[in-house]
């Protein structure tokens, strides 16, 4: 069966409880459930998106802002210190990804990046990737959209702003000496998730 097929059969239960129901088809040849690649992206990113932002606001701001009653740290077990918000998206992306390899009907990847790394290793590096981070910033509210072929592989690739939800995300980037970037406010777009399902069978 198609990979991409099988990706979306297996997630459109999902996004019917997450309001999509507007793009699920039936698929008449197995009569099961089917979405776009961007309505699947779209229910990822919204789930990626509402932990995250509960973790950096409800966890992370509080203990370390508000409350000070703790420290966030990319050296956390050194210091034992909270994950940073960018470290815990990154601990979720690769667990994915090995629980990935057992089951070939669910096919994504995704991850955290920016014009602006803190760490290069977050840089873009495709065309599509650049182009997503760069029309992201420029738009707000507005997401990015398009193909590209990797390693003989069609996918598509959709990128969401990553934006500045509570005060520790600021401090953090304007206080980090290896950020190229120190004058980040609330709300603004500090980077973008890339997400990548492949088109290909």
């Amino acid at each position: 069966m198609h990979t991409l097929q099988k990706s979306l059969i297996a997630l459109g239960i999902f996004a019917s409880m997450a309001g999509l129901s507007g793009v699920i088809a039936t698929d008449s040849a197995m009569d099961q459930p089917s979405i776009t690649p961007k309505a699947m992206a779209d229910a990822l990113h919204l789930v990626m998106d509402s932990d995250r932002t509960i973790y950096t606001r409800k966890i992370v701001n509080r203990l370390v802002k508000k409350d000070k009653v703790i420290t966030a740290s990319e050296h956390f077990e050194d210091d034992k210190a909270l994950v940073l918000p960018a470290q815990m998206f990154r601990f979720g992306s690769e667990l994915v990804a090995q629980r990935a390899e057992s089951m070939p009907e669910v096919n994504f990847s995704y991850s955290l990046q920016s014009l602006w790394p803190v760490n290069r290793q977050n840089a873009p590096k495709t065309d599509v990737e650049k182009a997503g981070l760069k029309f992201v910033a420029e738009n707000k509210g507005k997401n990015y959209y398009g193909e590209e072929k990797l390693g003989g592989v069609n996918y598509f690739t959709a990128v969401y702003a990553d934006t500045a939800v509570a005060p520790v995300c600021v401090s953090c980037h304007n206080g980090h000496k290896d950020s190229p970037r120190r004058d980040f406010k609330l709300g603004d777009v500090m980077g973008g998730v890339v997400i990548r399902i492949p088109l290909d069978s």
